[in-house]
């Protein structure tokens, strides 16, 4: 699966412009594991370009950033807290094809490792984004993410919304309507120059670009009542 992502990602980057996108402003984006996988993808890109492995078709430097939400990035952490949940480990761990591969999939750890030193000052700036309720991957481990990631070089930012679910932000939040706080983060970076992002990120939200106000989809009742039976 990683390869396949690896591979859809370099389609993007070596056809966009034929499909009318600016090959200068990509994007990557995931949500939960596709926030995972997106992050092993770009990581393992970095170290082949360091001469750790093949090139591929795509360059790190054609990502602009990475946009994480929800995401989990050490799975050696992740995977009790799966199988309290529900997730046995031992499920999880055919799904993951056994225990040595949590070390190889898990970002968070990788770049500790002498072979990605170099390859962590090459990834593009990382944003990510997670809800202080989220009982799927706890918040906390966002936390510890970009911690490491600074240490280790890497430009990292982390915007934490309290009270939001592991769906909240991409799935409830946008049928709710009315202000969307992520998106604007999202667009304020996608929309300004590179030598003013970080400040557009540090900056309080009225000075964000403007995002129309979207009109509300669903009825509360039935988002709350989606929550009590979603097991995320």
């Amino acid at each position: 699966m990683l390869e396949d992502v690896s591979q859809g990602i370099s389609f993007v980057c070596n056809n966009i412009a034929s499909y009318g996108g600016d090959p200068n402003r990509i994007y990557l984006v995931g949500q939960s594991a596709g926030a995972h996988i997106a992050a092993c993808a770009l990581l393992n890109q970095a170290i082949r370009e360091c001469g750790e492995g093949d090139n591929s078709f795509w360059s790190v430097s054609q990502i602009k950033a990475y946009f994480g939400i929800s995401g989990g990035y050490n799975l050696l952490n992740l995977v009790d807290h799966f199988h309290r949940c529900g997730l046995y480990r031992s499920i999880f761990l055919s799904i993951m094809e056994g225990e040595e591969s949590l070390q190889k999939f898990s970002p968070q750890v990788t770049i500790k490792e002498s072979s990605a030193r170099s390859a962590v000052h090459l990834l593009p700036h990382i944003i990510l984004f997670h809800g202080t309720s989220d009982s799927s991957i706890p918040s906390s481990e966002r936390i510890a993410a970009k911690h490491s990631l600074q240490q280790h070089g890497a430009k990292a930012n982390l915007f934490l919304y309290e009270g939001k679910t592991h769906t909240d932000l991409f799935l409830q939040d946008p049928l709710r309507g009315g202000r969307d706080k992520m998106l604007e983060e999202i667009t304020s970076v996608i929309h300004s120059e590179d030598s003013d992002t970080s400040n557009h990120l540090d900056s309080d939200t009225s000075n964000h670009l403007v995002v129309p106000v979207a009109r509300r989809l669903v009825p509360e009742f039935m988002l709350k009542l989606a929550g009590r039976v979603s097991p995320f």
